[in-house]
């Protein structure tokens, strides 16, 4: 399978049709081979406009939801990012000059990608995800999506720094983006989308008798 040309349809078709004008994204976009983020046989399937499964549930988010989200960020070179449950985000962040770390809490997940966030660039963190590595970020971006707002990531953030993620208490989501002010933390709507939940922060359930 020639990958860079799916890579360049991808951005063509799922990218760029959706008012994603950053030309330094989509050359970030272009040039992280999205491919070696999924094991080698399922690597046929990264171009597609689906969500397929890096490991242990962990899914690469839709091409197009994702693009969206990082412009909405701003993100620029030099800033500090904090990547979680968002291997592939972490990758194009690190393009686009940002110094990133990846946070994942399953070690499957990085047996998977490690090698290819290695040669970009980023460091890889194996923690809890309710409980952001460090703190003092410009930038923290998640692939999947969260019942609500995170209080932990948000105290994560410098301030002004960004925060996007999918908001999802039902079969759709909304992508929202944060910023964190002298006087507090802002929040505006972006669009709809639907990635998975992240099990981590996702509530029990209560059976009733």
């Amino acid at each position: 399978m020639d990958f860079a040309a799916a890579r360049k349809v991808m951005v063509d078709s799922q990218v760029r049709v959706n008012d994603v004008t950053d030309r330094a994204l989509q050359a970030a976009l272009l040039a992280v081979p999205r491919e070696r983020f999924l094991p080698a046989e399922r690597a046929y399937s990264a171009y597609a406009e689906i969500e397929p499964e890096i490991a242990g549930g962990r899914k690469l988010m839709l091409a197009r939801d994702l693009s969206k989200l990082l412009m909405a960020l701003d993100a620029r070179p030099g800033e500090t990012a904090l990547a979680i449950a968002a291997p592939y985000a972490a990758a194009v962040l690190a393009r686009l000059g940002l110094e990133v770390s990846a946070q994942e809490s399953d070690a499957a997940v990085f047996d998977v990608v490690g090698e290819v966030l290695a040669e970009e660039g980023v460091r890889a963190v194996t923690a809890p995800l309710s409980a952001p590595a460090e703190g003092g970020y410009d930038v923290i971006v998640c692939e999947a999506a969260v019942p609500g707002r995170v209080e932990a990531w948000l105290d994560a953030l410098k301030v002004g720094g960004r925060m996007a993620v999918v908001e999802r208490a039902g079969p759709v989501g909304k992508a929202v983006l944060y910023v964190r002010g002298q006087q507090g933390v802002s929040r505006r709507e972006l669009f709809n989308a639907a990635p998975p939940m992240l099990a981590e922060l996702s509530p029990l359930p209560i059976f009733a008798l």
